[in-house]
């Protein structure tokens, strides 16, 4: 059977640099990617020949890349390697969403990247309350976080709580040195690091001290009511169903409430507020969960593996790391 051939021409507005990456990097992870597949530049010219599906997926990760390019991104290995999973397990990146900018940042656009990212962030812009829930590196909190500081920046909301349950690890808050504020810092430090990648430091700092910007422990909570806000709740795999029910009944008027969590790693014995979330709120309203899975990892392409890795030592009832007889590799 004749190979298949097909010519892509890079256009005069992308950098061929930016494209193949530094010294060739992207087009050498790009054809080792596919053992069958070989890949021609020539000047503005790439001819990609091999076996019709893989010459499918390599124009797509190339046809992909340039319109990352021109939205006014430098695409980086980390966004490669996700696009060469995303084709390879038949997962397709309609880069023509891509234009929706959620948030711009010292000219760095905050845009979802996956197919589930966009279900994601058309659940929040549709409804009231928004659970989305998956693996470390989906872009959860992230996304979130860019949401809610477009919504104030656009005077959707009047301020942003974002809140996080205290999980101690062994030792109780009261015996931590330091103030109150102090001994919390730890707990809300990846909500603090989250905010500061969305706006300046100083506008940030002027925020929470007029109080339109707070972050705080969900215990905090209690009692309060939240109008004309956006809310966030961090790690809500670490909730007990009374401290899910506090916080979710904490909504007023104009309000919008997203909820992430990571089901694999829940700190708390007993059952969960966000598990039993899902089976008592499913089908309101106004109310959407959505789930983030592999495909949706933008963290890098190690995180991905990571998770599959834990996902199949789950399925074989293989005991975690640290809690076996102690055989690895030695370094």
């Amino acid at each position: 059977m004749e190979p298949t051939r097909v010519r892509l021409t890079i256009p005069d507005t992308v950098d061929p640099t930016a494209l193949m990456g530094p010294a060739d990097s992207h087009l050498r992870r790009i054809e080792g990617a596919f053992d069958e597949a070989m890949v021609v530049v020539r000047g503005n010219q790439i001819l990609i020949v091999g076996p019709a599906e893989q010459v499918e997926q390599v124009s797509s990760v190339f046809s992909q890349l340039i319109k990352v390019i021109e939205g006014g991104e430098i695409p980086t290995s980390d966004e490669v390697d996700i696009l060469l999973g995303q084709v390879t397990h038949g997962v397709r990146r309609n880069r023509g969403d891509a234009g929706n900018v959620i948030l711009s940042h010292h000219g760095r656009p905050v845009r979802p990247k996956t197919a589930g990212q966009r279900r994601y962030v058309e659940a929040i812009r549709s409804n009231s309350i928004t659970f989305g829930v998956g693996p470390a590196g989906t872009g959860k909190t992230y996304l979130a976080m860019a949401m809610a500081v477009a919504a104030l920046k656009r005077h959707e909301v009047s301020r942003i709580v974002l809140t996080r349950p205290v999980v101690e690890a062994g030792e109780s808050l009261g015996f931590l040195p330091g103030t109150l504020e102090e001994k919390l810092d730890p707990y809300v430090r990846p909500l603090y690091d989250a905010l500061l990648d969305m706006a300046d430091a100083e506008k940030v700092a002027a925020y929470m001290e007029q109080g339109t910007i707070e972050i705080a422990p969900l215990a905090f909570m209690r009692g309060r009511t939240f109008s004309d806000a956006f809310v966030i709740l961090d790690e809500a795999q670490n909730t007990t169903p009374q401290q899910m029910k506090m916080f979710l009944t904490r909504m007023g008027f104009s309000s919008k409430f997203v909820v992430t969590g990571d089901a694999t790693q829940r700190d708390l014995v007993g059952p969960g507020g966000l598990d039993q979330a899902r089976e008592v709120l499913a089908g309101i309203e106004g109310i959407e969960f959505v789930d983030l899975g592999r495909n949706d990892i933008v963290r890098s392409a190690l995180a991905a593996r990571i998770v599959d890795a834990y996902d199949r030592a789950a399925e074989h009832g293989a005991k975690a790391p640290g809690k076996g007889s102690g055989h690895g590799k030695r370094v």
